[in-house]
């Protein structure tokens, strides 16, 4: 089959929707497919690479970190694509790339299927003022985009329900993203982890916390900061590891010293994809206090890496997280603490969660994610 995926983000960040589209074209690519990425180049020429398609593009990173619009939508590269003919057009993005999705496909007759990623509801004061606005401006773009399309894939349930709400009538099917379970199976020895915990300043009998991911106002670090600086007032011995990056850094930077806590709080920045779970195994729990996630990969990630987590309730969780488990989800400062006590204070159950997170892990592994995409797109295509 001739699969052609679409998506604004390919090589300018490390995100869920770069990790699904890596995924499909590598599983895709294994089981024999023909298959394709169009996306945007980080500059103003148009290229291709073996079998992705760069358009060239313009940055915008004043709306967001590395968003980028395309300069022109006719390139001698486009039609490359429509004369090769789709049986296919898997778009992953809403705005940009979902031009060229929908133009390929009306030239080739080729169905469209769209994985819905992100809740763009809290990403809107990025762009326009006012909440109410910005809401109705997502759900008609949405309600739009989604109409002709032939399919409508969802991370989760959670997802479905927003397009639903939306106002969205087309066929939608729930699959989760999968993520590349090997690279979590590997273990760092006891040794090699004490060692990076004292390159990174870690005291050797402190318990850690971890979040990782983008660093922006929607995944509610803030809270996971004041909420650290009271379990502070009552257990010492803690650290709280933040992995990643973005346009809150500072922000976050700045409220750690405020609420004097600067010493107990360490800023990795970025770290290289490919040893993202040695940093998974040198925390103890991971904590989260976003509700912006359609899904959370990174929550998967921890769990593949055999963390307990201590997440805010979120119905993206349902499936990840059962609590008193292999984790808890809070609602409040309170639960955080009392939660976080009892993980901390409680070694064989630690040891019992870190069990249970790898084993429901195990259901998101990205093999059983693409065999459920492959089977949307025979669907599709008869």
């Amino acid at each position: 089959m001739k699969i052609l995926i679409t998506t604004d983000l390919y090589t300018t960040a490390t995100n869920g929707v770069v990790t699904s589209v890596r995924n499909l074209y590598e599983e895709l690519t294994e089981k024999g497919h023909d298959v394709r990425i169009l996306t945007l180049s980080e500059g103003k020429e148009s290229y291709k690479i073996n079998h992705v398609y760069f358009i060239k593009s313009a940055s915008i990173g004043f709306i967001y970190p590395d968003v980028r619009m395309p300069l022109s939508y006719r390139s001698g590269l486009i039609q490359e694509l429509i004369d090769w003919k789709p049986d296919v057009v898997h778009s992953q993005c809403e705005f940009f790339s979902f031009q060229f999705a929908q133009r390929i496909a009306k030239l080739t007759g080729a169905p469209i299927v769209h994985t819905y990623h992100t809740l763009y509801e809290q990403y809107v004061n990025y762009v326009l003022p006012g909440k109410y606005l910005g809401r109705q401006v997502v759900r008609q773009l949405s309600r739009m985009r989604l109409k002709k399309v032939a399919k409508v894939i969802a991370p989760t349930s959670k997802v479905e329900d927003t397009l639903r709400g939306y106002g969205v009538k087309a066929d939608i099917c729930v699959v989760p993203s999968g993520i590349s379970l090997e690279q979590h199976h590997h273990r760092m020895s006891e040794e090699e982890r004490a060692k990076k915990r004292q390159e990174l300043g870690i005291p050797a009998n402190n318990n850690v916390l971890l979040n990782l991911g983008r660093l922006g106002t929607e995944k509610n670090l803030g809270e996971l900061l004041a909420f650290f600086a009271e379990a502070l007032r009552y257990d010492s011995h803690l650290t709280f590891m933040i992995v990643g990056d973005g346009p809150d850094k500072e922000n976050l930077e700045k409220q750690a010293k405020d609420l004097g806590i600067s010493e107990q709080v360490i800023f990795t920045g970025m770290v290289n994809p490919e040893e993202v779970q040695n940093y998974y195994q040198l925390a103890d729990v991971f904590v989260n206090a976003s509700t912006s996630e359609t899904q959370g990969l990174t929550y998967i990630e921890a769990a593949a890496n055999g963390l307990p987590l201590l997440c805010r309730k979120d119905p993206c969780l349902n499936d990840v997280i059962q609590d008193g488990i292999n984790g808890y989800e809070y609602t409040c400062c309170e639960e955080f603490e009392e939660y976080l006590k009892d993980i901390l204070m409680n070694v064989e159950w630690r040891k019992t969660a870190s069990e249970q997170s790898e084993k429901i892990a195990e259901s998101f592994g990205k093999e059983h994610f693409v065999e459920s995409v492959e089977n949307i797109y025979e669907e599709v295509a008869v």
